[in-house]
């Protein structure tokens, strides 16, 4: 049944909200189980829609999924029975990175055409290529992907054209298991990535980190079981920070990781907002106005894609202009338009507007935009196109006057554990309705 959130905005948010584990690397490190015959242990799951679709995927292949703990999983493979992925993972690009895995187990694997996010295209050529240059033969078909490999997958040198994450992934875990030595180059080196390497050298694989983005792999025969914790998710930390900046409340983000954001507390203190690292996490508030600011986004370690839509909507609030150059996705500000019928003033620009020109100049993709503030927000029916801008639309609701009903939420689902319950715990006044569908 679908559901809408009701949400009253315009009350400063205040409290603690303790993260959950990374979306970005839970579903990967549990799909790189597939690697190994042995029981694997992850700790620190989150229990949201992303990881019910990765469970889908395992079990479609054969892999038991257990749950000792509600945010523990046991992944247990001891043998593949189908080297294709259901149809059900058409709703996440996640599949493809089953490719490598099911081609080292059992030397075969079909998955369906990529879906995901709605925020432009997500090639999987990436993929494809660096898995053909590895020895595999790759048929692409209306409906899907289909691999096949005589004996293992061969190392080789692999230059990204653009530090894919999700390339970066598959060719790792392709070389792990691959006879001879893989070089990644143009790598991308995100925290999750870090995180996925580690949990392979644990499992027994040869990585070896280069400077300038660059991975060395040497192939090993045979990976073993491990035990592994997923570390907290730096997009859920600064989708709170961007709530206490955006509503002028105070939140203490518990989890989060200073090492993980410095590029976002660099601009959090660049508008003049405030925060103060502990322990055992971040606090996040404002004490006098905010100011607009000039950013790009990058590939880590630059301030991220991901982060870019819920800090544009704490830019609304912000006096003077902003200037924001996506450098990232082509199309990601196509949220824009909800938030300017809300009362925001921005406009965009096929120009690159920062400081560097980016691969999408002179290609007429609007990717750069100018945010005049501060805005008076009013709420509105909004239709959630996927989970980053979903996010920044509840971001939105919070700070406008009024009530906004925001649909298509099972996008938040996806990446959110516990929402709505976080929020109204920060004093939120948000509600989820279950709606009637209609026939």
């Amino acid at each position: 049944m679908p559901s809408t959130y009701h949400i009253v905005g315009g009350k400063p948010l205040n409290g603690t909200v303790e993260i959950a584990g990374a979306k970005n690397a839970s579903s990967k490190m549990l799909l790189a189980a597939l690697l190994t015959s042995e029981p694997v242990t992850v700790e620190n799951v989150p229990r949201h829609a992303e990881i019910q679709i990765t469970t889908e995927i395992l079990n479609g292949v054969g892999a038991k999924i257990s749950w000792p703990e509600e945010h523990t999983a046991v992944v247990e493979a001891p043998n593949i029975v189908s080297p294709e992925v259901t149809e059900q993972s058409r709703k996440n690009r996640l599949s493809v990175l089953t490719l490598a895995p099911l081609l080292h187990r059992v030397g075969e694997a079909f998955v369906p055409v990529v879906g995901g996010d709605k925020i432009g295209p997500r090639p999987v050529n990436f993929h494809l290529d660096a898995l053909k240059k590895m020895g595999a033969l790759v048929e692409e078909t209306p409906d899907g992907y289909r691999a096949s490999v005589e004996g293992r997958l061969k190392g080789t040198m692999i230059e990204l054209p653009y530090p894919s994450v999700g390339a970066t992934e598959t060719v790792i875990l392709a070389g792990v298991l691959a006879e001879g030595r893989t070089v990644i180059k143009n790598a991308a080196i995100e925290p999750e990535i870090m995180e996925l390497v580690k949990m392979l050298q644990k499992m027994g694989a040869i990585i070896e980190v280069g400077i300038g983005r660059q991975f060395e792999i040497i192939g090993v025969e045979k990976l073993n079981g491990c035990q592994v914790r997923v570390m907290p998710d730096r997009n859920e930390a600064v989708s709170y920070a961007c709530m206490a900046l955006g509503t002028n409340g105070e939140i203490f983000v518990k989890g989060a990781v200073h090492g993980h954001l410095i590029n976002f507390l660099n601009a959090v203190r660049k508008i003049g907002g405030t925060y103060e690292v502990k322990e055992d996490g971040i606090l996040f508030k404002r004490d006098n106005g905010l100011h607009g600011i000039e950013l790009e986004t990058d590939t880590h370690p630059g301030f991220m894609t991901d982060w870019q839509q819920p800090f544009s909507v704490v830019l609304t609030q912000a006096s003077g202009t902003s200037v924001v150059h996506e450098t990232v996705y082509e199309e990601r500000f196509g949220y824009t338009e909800v938030l300017n019928a809300m009362g925001a003033d921005i406009t965009l620009f096929p120009n690159c507007l920062g400081e560097i020109s980016c691969r999408f100049k002179s290609m007429n993709y609007k990717h750069s935009a100018v945010i005049k503030g501060p805005s008076q927000l009013k709420a509105a029916p909004i239709v959630v196109p996927d989970i980053r801008a979903g996010l920044a639309f509840v971001i939105a609701a919070l700070v406008a006057e009024g009530e906004s009903v925001l649909t298509g939420i099972e996008h938040l689902d996806r990446g959110y554990e516990r929402l709505e319950e976080k929020l109204r715990g920060l004093g939120a006044n948000i509600q989820r309705v279950e709606t009637q569908s209609q026939l």
